[in-house]
């Protein structure tokens, strides 16, 4: 068992403790996969890890009972729990919170839970694998959000992670805050996007997010399905108005190329994007911090494209290791993703 405890703390502190150096890593945007569960007889266990909020469906009854959008089991389970494993969505990573959001459930939400976890080079779970304890037992209520920040984050990296459920019931969705521990290519001159949530990106700052969307989701894997899996702002109504949002790379690094990606926002992209770097020591980087040098200048946007600016096209770069990218664009709008790719700088 580990020795790390966790304390609860209210909903209004979460944006604080995780939202600017953690993501979610069992989310199903990220590529989380939920891959064993015990039961799920009223509503499926994949639900838990679906980036979107909750929704509730009163009156509304499928074959199973009434519908849920969550993970809901049987009653009078005989076993101890209820219990689901899920592989995270990058190769392994360091836990630093949890949520579990029990929306919607009230005569039938889950009591208790536990979180365990594991490291698994490649395989799946089985009988013989030794699960760790990183949430001890916590006490769930009605309807709620429910968020335990550990006292400091997990040493070890986990790949999979199972959640227990005392007995039975209902859970919305699974939350499991924490940082990508990245695995590189072995050859120090292959070309990555350095920017990548599987890279170690961070998006750590932005000027503001609207429309349920968020600045986390530039850096997810592949293009995603809809508007709804970028970053927009609202409409700007100010003279000479511009939104930004800083990005960590996952490692320091020399930029070989920069793609903003505008897919499916047709009547809300940018009409302009610009991009700035910076070597700095510091993991939280101020937008408004001396320093940011100019990489792209000022470029007018389209609607559902990938605008490429490859190293011709790029200034201030050349020999120079970028530790942050700042991506300005004009006067606001949307953003699917961000792609920053270069080799990594040798220490």
């Amino acid at each position: 068992m580990s020795s790390n405890t966790a304390h609860r703390i209210d909903e209004s502190e979460a944006q604080e403790a995780f939202m600017s150096s953690c993501i979610d890593l069992i989310s199903s945007a990220l590529g989380g996969q939920v891959i064993e569960f015990s039961d799920q007889w009223f509503a499926a266990a994949e639900n838990l890890i679906n980036p979107a909020p909750p929704i509730g469906r009163p009156g509304v009854f499928v074959p199973t009972g009434a519908w849920y959008d969550g993970w809901e089991t049987r009653r009078h389970n005989k076993a101890p729990a209820d219990w689901v494993i899920i592989k995270l969505g990058v190769a392994s990573g360091r836990v630093h919170g949890f949520e579990v959001d029990t929306a919607f459930f009230k005569g039938n939400y889950a009591p208790a839970v536990t979180v365990e976890g594991t490291f698994l080079d490649g395989s799946h779970p089985d009988t013989s694998t030794v699960w760790e304890e990183i949430l001890p037992m916590q006490e769930c209520g009605p309807s709620q959000r429910h968020i335990w920040k550990l006292s400091s984050p997990t040493t070890k990296a986990y790949s999979h992670v199972r959640l227990n459920m005392f007995p039975d019931g209902g859970i919305a969705r699974f939350r499991l805050f924490g940082t990508a521990v990245p695995v590189f290519p072995s050859d120090p001159d292959a070309i990555i996007d350095l920017a990548h949530v599987s890279s170690g990106g961070l998006a750590i700052s932005c000027s503001e997010q609207n429309f349920g969307t968020k600045k986390d989701n530039l850096l997810l894997p592949g293009r995603g399905k809809n508007a709804g899996n970028g970053w927009e702002t609202k409409r700007s109504r100010e003279p000479g108005h511009v939104d930004w949002v800083v990005v960590k790379l996952g490692a320091p690094g020399y930029i070989e190329e920069v793609i903003v990606d505008t897919l499916h926002f047709r009547g809300n992209y940018p009409q302009a994007v610009e991009i700035y770097a910076i070597n700095s020591p510091e993991q939280h980087v101020a937008g408004d911090a001396n320093g940011w040098e100019l990489i792209v200048p000022a470029q007018a946007c389209e609607a559902d494209k990938e605008h490429a600016f490859p190293s011709a096209f790029l200034q201030n770069v050349n020999g120079k290791v970028v530790t942050h990218v700042k991506m300005v664009i004009i006067p606001d709008g949307g953003v699917k993703r961000l792609r920053v790719f270069g080799k990594r700088a040798r220490n």
